[in-house]
C-alpha cells in the first residue's frame, strides 16, 4: 500500500499527540508511586520525580498497621460487589423489556429515564429521602441511591436492540419463554457489554466519596475513599496521625497521602486487565446502533 505524503504527516502528527497524552497521563501516576516509596529527606529536597529516591516502604507499613484502613478496604470491596451485582441485575431487567415493541408506553418510560440524566431533585431532597427511609448510617445508603445508571441502561438497551430478532424467534419456536430467551440467548451474546458496564458500575462506586460523606457518620462504616479523605485532612496536622493513632509520627504528609492513593487505586488496576478485552468492543457495540 502506497501512502500519500499528507497521510504520513497526519500519522506522525497523531503519533506525537498520542505520545504527549500518554506522558501527561503517566507522569502523575509515576510521581505518586515514586513519592510513596521515597525517603523523607528526598521528598523535602524535591528530588523525587518519576523514580523513587532512597526506597523505603514506611508509608505502606503505616497503612497496613492501621486496622481501620484494612477494614475500610474490605468493606469497600463488599459494597462495590453488591452495588455492581444489583446495578447490573436492575439494568438488565429494565433494558430487555424496553426493546420489545409490544411493551406499551416504552417510549414514555425511556423519556422519563433520559429525564433523570439531566435533572435531579438536588442534594437536600436526596438526603431527606435517605433519612426518611431510615438508611442513614447503614450500608444500604451507599448501595441503593443511584444503583441504576440511566446511561448504562441506554447502552445495554442499544446493544439488545442490535441483536438479530431471528435468534429470539428461533428460541421461542423451540419452546423458550421471554426469560429463557434472555438467559439462554441474549445474555451469553452480551458478555462484552455486560463486562464493560460492570466495570463502569464498579469503578463508579469504588471512587464514590460524596454519598459516604453525606450519609455516614459511623467510622466503622467508612469506605476507603472517605478513609483516604480522613488521612489527607489529618495528615496536615503536626503528628500526621489517623484513626486509632497507629500512624507513624515520622511520616511526611506527602508520602502518606501518596501511599494512600496507590493503596486505593491498586485493586482497580489489578481488575481492569482482566476486563480490558471486553472494554473496547463492549463500548463500540453498545454505541453504534441507536
Amino acid at each position: 500500500m502506497v501512502y500519500k505524503t499528507s497521510d504520513k504527516v497526519f500519522n506522525i502528527f497523531i503519533n506525537v499527540i498520542t505520545f504527549i497524552c500518554v506522558v501527561l497521563c503517566l507522569f502523575p501516576v509515576l510521581n505518586v508511586v515514586a513519592v510513596s516509596l521515597s525517603s523523607n529527606s528526598a521528598i523535602l529536597a524535591s528530588k523525587v520525580f518519576v523514580w523513587p529516591v532512597n526506597i523505603n516502604f514506611e508509608s505502606y507499613k503505616a497503612i497496613l498497621k492501621d486496622s481501620t484502613m484494612i477494614w475500610s478496604l474490605v468493606y469497600t470491596i463488599i459494597i462495590t460487589v453488591v452495588y455492581t451485582v444489583i446495578g447490573m441485575f436492575l439494568t438488565i431487567c429494565a433494558a430487555y423489556p424496553l426493546t420489545k415493541q409490544r411493551l406499551k408506553g416504552r417510549n414514555a418510560i425511556m423519556l422519563m429515564i433520559i429525564f433523570t440524566m439531566y435533572f435531579s431533585g438536588g442534594l437536600i431532597p436526596d438526603y431527606m429521602l435517605v433519612k426518611n427511609l431510615h438508611m442513614l448510617d447503614s450500608s444500604w445508603s451507599l448501595i441503593l441511591p443511584g444503583v441504576l445508571s440511566a446511561f448504562n441502561l441506554i447502552v445495554l438497551k442499544t446493544f439488545f436492540t442490535s441483536l438479530p430478532e431471528s435468534l429470539e424467534e428461533s428460541a421461542i419456536l423451540d419452546g423458550c419463554n421471554d426469560i429463557g430467551v434472555l438467559f439462554k440467548i441474549v445474555l451469553p451474546l452480551s458478555k462484552p457489554v455486560l463486562a464493560t458496564l460492570s466495570l463502569f458500575y464498579a469503578v463508579g462506586k469504588w471512587n464514590s466519596f460524596m454519598d459516604a460523606l453525606f450519609y455516614i457518620t459511623d467510622s466503622k462504616l467508612y469506605p476507603l475513599q472517605l478513609k483516604l479523605y480522613q488521612i489527607i485532612v489529618n495528615s496536615q496536622t503536626v503528628d500526621a496521625s489517623i484513626g486509632d493513632g497507629n500512624m507513624s509520627q515520622n511520616l511526611l504528609p506527602e508520602s502518606l497521602k501518596a501511599a494512600c492513593v496507590v493503596f486505593a487505586t491498586l485493586p482497580i488496576v489489578l481488575v481492569y486487565p482482566k476486563l480490558q478485552k471486553y472494554f473496547v468492543s463492549g463500548i463500540m457495540i453498545g454505541a453504534v446502533k441507536g
